[in-house]
C-alpha cells in the first residue's frame, strides 16, 4: 500500500489571525507529528494588502487576489510530488467570486485533493453552488466536521454518501483540572468566570450574555464575564471598533461595567488554554443556526468545560445527550437562568464537565491526525482508479488489444429456457419479477452483435430462446406485443408499451439484417413487416427512434419495401419536427425534459440522414447528440448520465443520481454513430469517456463490471452502487462492450492497412 508521507494543506496559516489559520497549522502540525518521515508543508493565503512572517512550515503563499499566484502554486505542488493536498475551503478566502480563482490551481494538480469544508450553506447563490461543487468535484474526498454538512452535501448538492467523510475539529490533548490555579495565575481568583473566545464580531451575539448578567449576578454576585479576543480583521477594516465599543457602552449602561471584562487581543495556544481552564462555564450565545462548526466551542468542549450554546449546527451535535446546555436564540432570560442554575450547582457543573471530557477524547489532534491520514490513502486509491480509469479511455482510442474481453457468464446465468430474467439479487437470478420482451429483444440485439468476426457467437438454442420469446409476445388480437411475463410464463398484459413495441421491433430489424441462421432472418423479416404498422399511430419519439434503429438494419436487408421506407420517412420527419419545436438556442433537444435511453433519439436521425442521404435529419442528430453529451458531462470531464431523479424536469440541468447502464450504452452507440458519418475523433473519445464509466470513471470511482464474469451493477446511486445485477444492466454493458471492441478492430484494420514511412 502507497505509503502518504508527502502532504501539503491549503488554507490560513498563522500568524494570520483567523480560525482557518489556527485549524489549518494545527492540523499541519498534528500530521506532521504523526510521521516522523513525512514532508508536510503549508501553502498559505495572505489576504489582499496584508504581510505575514510566516513559519518554516509554509512552503509558498498565495496572495489572494493575483490569479497567477494559484498556477505558481499548483507548479510548486507538482513539481514536490506531493502524494495528496489538504485544502481548507471557507468562503471569503480565496479571490474571485465566491472564490473561483482557487479552481485553476485545483484543476492542475496531478495528486489526490481532500477538501475540508468549514461552511456548507443551505441556501448557497447561484455563483456559490457553482464554485462549490466544482470544487467538490475536483476532490477525491470531502470532509466536514458535522452530520449536518453530511446531509446537506447529500440533499442540497446530491454530493455521493462514499465521498463524504466525518471528522469533527480536533482539539489539544490537554489533562481534566480544576480552574484554581489558572484562576489565579490570570488573576480571576475567587470568581466564577464565564468565558467567550474568539474574534469579535456581531453574529456573536454578545449582547444577549450581557443582557443576562443582571440575573446571573443576583444569584452569584461573585460572576465576571471574560471575552477573549481581537475583532474580527475584516470589522476593522470596515467599521474600525464600534462593535467592541457599543458592547462596552451596553455594559456600563446597564450597570454590569464591573463584571464583564472585555481583553482585546489575539492569545497563543498555550495562553488560550489557560483562559479556558479558568472558566467555570463557557458560552457561545451565536446568533444563527447556521455554523457548521465552531473550533472555539471544541476546544472548550474538549478542556471538560460546562457549555451553554445557542443551537447553531455544530452546537446542537456536539452538545447532545445532557453534553451540554442548549438555549434558545437571542434570549437573555433563558442564557441567565441555565447560567446561573451552573454556577450555583457544584455537582451539576461537575458532572457536565466529566461527560463533556470522556466524550471528547476522540476529537484530540493526533486521533484527528489519525483519521486525516485513513482520508488521504483513501483519496489516493480513488484517484488511482480514476487515473486507471482515464487511461483506459485513451488507450481503447489508440490500442485495439485495450477493451475487455467479452465474457459472458454472467449473461448466461441469467437466462433459463425461457428466456432472459428481468432482474438479480445480487447475482443471482430473481425468478419472482420474470421477464419482459423488453430484455429479451436487447438479448437478441446481443446475439446478433456478437455474430461479427473477432466475437465468440452466443449458443444457438439461446438465441433461439430470445426470439421464441419475441413470437409468443406477439398478440394477434392487438397487433401489439406483450411486455411483461410472471415466471410461471403467464402474460400480465395484452400490449405493451409503445417503447417496447419499438424496441422489439428494432431487435427484429437487426435480426433480419444480422441473424447467423437463415431461417431466422426470414422470421423476423415476416414478423417484422406484421407488427410495423402500428406504429403509425404512437406518440412516443423512443417508439420512433427504436423502430428507425430497426428500419435501419430492415431496409438494408430488405429491398423495395415501400411500406417500411414511407413509415420511415415518417417517423424520421415526427422526431425531426419535435426537435425544431423544442428547440432553443440553450435547449438543444426534442423534448422539455430528460429520460432515458435519451442517446437513441439522436442516434436514429444521425443513421437514418445517413441512408436516405438527408442532411436535416443527420444534422439535427449531431446537434442534439452534441448537446446532450455536454449535459452528461461532469465538470471533472467524466461520463455522467442523467439520473432518474430527474427524469422528464423541464428544462432544467440533468440530476446527477440514480445513473444506469442502459444510458452509457445508448450514448457509446450513437457517439460511434456519428463518428461513422462525421469522422471526427470525439466522437470516438466521447464513446470511450461513456464506456470507462463502466470500468470506474464515474462519481463514485466504483467500476460498475466484473470483467471476469461480465456482471453489471444496475447503477449509481448517490452514496454507493446497486449491488444488483439484472437482464438489463448486463445486456446494456455487453452491447457497449462489443460496440467498442468493433471501434478497435477497425482502428487495427486502419493501423495495418496505413501505409509505412521507410
Amino acid at each position: 500500500m502507497t505509503v502518504f508521507n508527502r502532504i501539503a494543506f491549503i488554507g490560513n496559516s498563522l500568524p494570520r489571525r483567523c480560525g482557518i489559520a489556527t485549524f489549518t497549522t494545527d492540523l499541519q502540525s498534528a500530521v506532521a507529528a504523526s510521521r516522523a518521515d513525512s514532508k508536510t508543508v503549508i501553502v498559505a493565503m495572505t489576504d489582499h494588502g496584508h504581510v505575514y512572517d510566516y513559519p518554516t512550515s509554509v512552503g509558498i503563499q498565495i496572495n489572494d487576489g493575483l490569479i497567477n499566484d494559484y498556477i505558481r502554486a499548483a507548479e510548486f505542488l507538482n513539481a514536490g510530488r506531493f502524494d495528496v493536498v489538504s485544502l481548507q475551503h471557507e468562503f471569503g478566502i480565496f479571490g474571485g467570486e465566491a472564490g473561483r480563482d482557487i479552481i485553476p490551481l485545483l484543476s492542475l494538480l496531478k495528486m489526490p485533493i481532500v477538501t475540508t469544508l468549514h461552511t456548507v450553506l443551505a441556501e448557497p447563490s447561484t455563483p456559490q453552488r457553482d464554485v462549490f461543487t466544482r470544487i467538490i468535484e475536483l476532490s477525491s474526498k470531502v470532509v466536514v466536521m458535522a452530520e449536518k454538512g453530511r446531509e446537506l452535501l447529500r440533499t442540497v448538492y446530491q454530493i455521493a454518501e462514499e465521498k463524504i467523510e466525518v471528522i469533527p475539529h480536533g482539539i489539544p490533548d490537554f489533562a481534566f483540572v480544576e480552574p484554581d490555579n489558572a484562576k489565579n495565575k490570570l488573576g480571576f481568583a475567587d470568581k466564577s468566570v464565564i468565558l467567550t473566545f474568539g474574534l469579535l464580531s456581531p453574529n456573536k451575539g454578545i449582547e444577549f450574555m450581557i443582557d443576562a448578567m443582571p440575573s446571573i449576578l443576583n444569584a452569584c454576585p461573585n460572576a465576571v464575564y471574560v471575552v477573549l479576543g481581537a475583532t474580527h480583521p475584516n470589522l476593522v477594516r470596515d467599521e474600525g471598533e464600534a462593535y467592541r465599543e457599543s458592547l462596552i457602552a451596553r455594559a456600563r449602561d446597564i450597570g454590569v461595567a464591573d463584571h464583564v471584562e472585555f481583553l482585546d487581543r489575539f492569545v497563543d495556544q498555550e495562553t488560550l488554554l489557560d483562559f479556558i481552564s479558568m472558566c467555570d462555564v463557557y458560552v457561545t450565545p451565536y446568533l444563527n443556526e447556521v455554523q457548521m462548526t465552531s473550533g472555539t466551542l471544541a476546544y472548550s468542549f474538549g478542556l471538560g468545560k460546562a457549555v451553554v450554546s445557542t443551537p447553531y449546527w455544530h452546537a446542537r451535535e456536539l452538545l447532545a445527550d445532557g453534553r451540554g446546555i442548549i438555549v434558545p436564540f437571542s434570549d437573555a432570560d433563558a442564557i441567565g437562568f441555565e447560567i446561573e442554575k451552573i454556577l450555583t450547582n457544584a455537582p451539576l457543573r461537575q458532572a457536565m464537565r466529566k461527560r463533556a471530557y470522556a466524550s471528547s477524547r476522540s476529537m484530540t489532534w493526533e486521533r484527528t491526525a489519525e483519521r486525516y491520514i485513513s482520508v488521504f490513502e483513501n483519496a489516493g486509491r480513488r484517484h488511482r482508479l480514476r487515473t486507471i480509469a482515464k487511461s483506459d479511455t485513451t488507450t481503447l482510442l489508440r490500442d485495439s488489444r485495450a477493451p475487455p474481453e467479452m465474457q459472458v457468464g454472467h449473461f448466461l446465468s441469467m437466462c433459463d429456457d425461457t428466456g432472459l430474467f428481468q432482474h438479480a439479487v445480487h447475482s443471482v437470478p430473481d425468478r419472482s419479477h420474470g421477464y419482459c420482451i423488453d430484455d429479451n429483444a436487447r438479448a437478441l440485439l446481443l446475439a446478433c452483435a456478437l455474430n461479427t468476426p473477432g466475437e465468440l457467437r452466443l449458443p444457438e438454442v439461446l438465441t433461439s430462446r430470445f426470439a421464441a420469446f419475441v413470437q409468443h409476445a406477439w398478440n394477434p388480437q392487438t397487433r401489439r406485443f406483450r411486455n411483461f411475463m410472471a415466471f410461471d410464463r403467464g402474460w400480465l398484459e395484452d400490449s405493451g408499451s409503445e417503447d417496447s413495441h419499438g424496441r422489439t421491433l428494432w431487435a427484429l430489424g437487426v435480426c433480419v439484417l444480422s441473424d447467423a441462421n437463415r431461417s431466422r432472418r426470414a422470421w423476423a423479416a415476416s414478423l417484422f413487416s406484421e407488427a410495423l404498422p402500428a406504429v403509425e399511430e404512437f406518440l412516443s419519439p423512443r417508439a420512433w427512434a427504436f423502430t428507425l434503429l430497426g428500419l435501419d438494419a430492415y431496409c438494408a436487408a430488405v429491398a423495395d419495401d415501400d411500406r417500411a421506407d414511407r413509415i420511415r420517412a415518417l417517423l424520421a420527419d415526427k422526431l425531426l419536427a419535435l426537435f425544431q419545436k423544442a428547440g432553443t438556442a440553450d435547449w438543444v433537444w426534442f423534448e422539455e425534459g430528460l429520460s432515458y435511453d435519451n442517446a437513441r433519439l439522436s442516434q436514429a436521425l444521425i443513421i437514418t440522414g445517413t441512408a436516405l442521404r438527408r442532411q436535416d435529419y443527420l444534422d439535427a442528430g449531431l446537434r442534439s447528440l452534441r448537446w446532450l453529451l455536454a449535459q452528461q458531462t461532469s465538470a471533472s470531464g467524466q461520463f455522467r448520465p442523467v439520473g432518474t431523479e430527474g427524469f422528464h424536469d423541464v428544462r432544467r440541468q440533468p440530476r446527477n443520481f440514480d445513473q444506469q447502464p442502459v444510458e452509457a450504452a445508448a450514448t457509446i452507440a450513437a457517439s460511434l454513430a456519428a463518428w461513422r458519418a462525421d469522422p471526427d475523433a470525439d466522437w470516438k473519445a466521447e464513446a470511450a469517456k461513456a464506456f470507462a464509466w463502466f470500468l470506474g470513471s464515474n462519481d463514485l470511482s466504483i467500476p460498475l463490471v466484473d470483467l471476469e464474469t461480465g456482471s453489471c451493477r444496475d447503477g449509481l446511486h448517490p452514496d454507493r452502487a446497486n449491488e444488483n445485477r439484472g437482464g438489463e444492466s448486463v445486456v446494456s454493458y455487453l452491447l457497449g462492450l462489443s460496440e467498442i471492441r468493433h471501434m478497435a478492430r477497425i482502428a487495427e484494420d486502419q493501423s495495418k492497412s496505413a501505409p509505412r514511412v521507410a
